[in-house]
């Protein structure tokens, strides 16, 4: 029985971290996922004396955890990307752009909020790889229970009888859900992306040129980083773009027009190279603007996520605003 609040941190602290990529993929927000972490921290000591040691304490966690994302995600819409909604814009020279916060959209996860107390490499790259964008926003699509099957199956490795028994069913249940949930992920996630290492040097040098080009104004220099299927996406912009010329121009018609306005910072999202980038309009310091994540392979840089969200920043322990002189410094 645990008999205090020091030991029951100490019991429960080293599954933290897990817990929260748990519910990220469940719920698609870092901002939930937050919030349903205290929720099960918060539901597990007051349920502390019915917890006996039979089943492991991370089993115990574990449950409490796929129950209340379970009940969070009750009558609650999907969080998608804009390519989940509808084709990308045509190239046209001008683009309306309107932000619509009616939609849930889906949020990026800083890599050190789910890899926090993790030591194995192997552990960590496996960690970030199931977080990947193109996965969280696929997992959207399945119906809840659906989701927890194969996220504890497949991405978790729990075998089919430990499944049924935290979810309170049978293994021909679980495996059948399984089945379907597989079906229906192929059925939405986009085309198998080779994706680089972000730490891989080639890939570095990549995405560190990128930035450069970004900050300089230099869609020529852009357009040549990119791969010819390269899109564009910007919540909570529904509107995105596909196709390297598309995004090429559109960049140029609507985001870079002064080498003068951008800073990128460099940061870790989602297993994925990624920036925090700042805008300084006239007279101002430059202001948090968008996390900007990237897929690059060794063919350049597939997708552009750019999510326009200042309070986002916080959760990448990111300031609100750069100081200009010690950024020309």
């Amino acid at each position: 029985m645990i008999t205090d609040s020091t030991e029951f941190a100490e019991l429960t602290g080293a599954y933290r971290a897990e817990l929260l990529a748990f519910c990220y993929r469940m719920l698609g927000s870092v901002h939930d996922a937050e919030d349903q972490v205290q929720e099960i921290m918060l539901r597990a000591w007051r349920a502390r004396d019915g917890y006996e040691g039979r089943a492991s304490m991370r089993t115990w966690l574990y449950r409490i955890a796929t129950n209340t994302c379970l009940r969070a995600l009750e009558n609650k819409a999907r969080r998608p990307m804009p390519s989940g909604l509808g084709d990308p814009a045509e190239g046209q020279p001008t683009w309306q752009l309107h932000e619509d916060h009616s939609v849930p959209w889906l949020q990026p996860v800083p890599d050190a909020l789910v890899t926090e107390g993790l030591s194995d490499p192997a552990d960590i790259a496996a960690t970030r790889a199931s977080v990947r964008l193109a996965l969280i926003a696929a997992l959207q699509y399945l119906p809840a229970r659906q989701r927890a099957v194969l996220i504890l199956r497949d991405v978790l490795g729990w075998h089919a009888d430990e499944v049924a028994g935290l979810l309170g069913t049978s293994t021909v249940a679980v495996n059948s859900a399984l089945q379907r949930a597989r079906i229906q992920l192929e059925r939405s996630a986009p085309a198998e992306e080779q994706l680089s290492d972000p730490e891989d040097p080639a890939t570095r040098h990549l995405i560190d040129r990128f930035a450069a080009a970004w900050e300089a104004a230099d869609i020529d220099g852009l357009a040549r980083l990119l791969r010819d299927d390269a899109s564009m996406e910007m919540p909570p912009h529904p509107l995105w773009v596909a196709g390297r010329d598309a995004v090429a121009r559109f960049l140029g018609a609507q985001v870079l027009r002064s080498p003068l306005e951008w800073r990128l910072v460099p940061i870790a999202a989602n297993g994925q190279p990624a920036y925090a980038v700042y805008l300084r309009r006239p007279g101002e310091d430059f202001r948090a603007h968008c996390i900007l994540v990237l897929s690059a392979g060794p063919d350049g840089i597939g997708r552009i996520m750019s999510f326009i969200d200042a309070e986002l920043f916080p959760v990448f322990e990111c300031k609100d605003v750069l100081d200009v002189q010690l950024m020309s410094l």
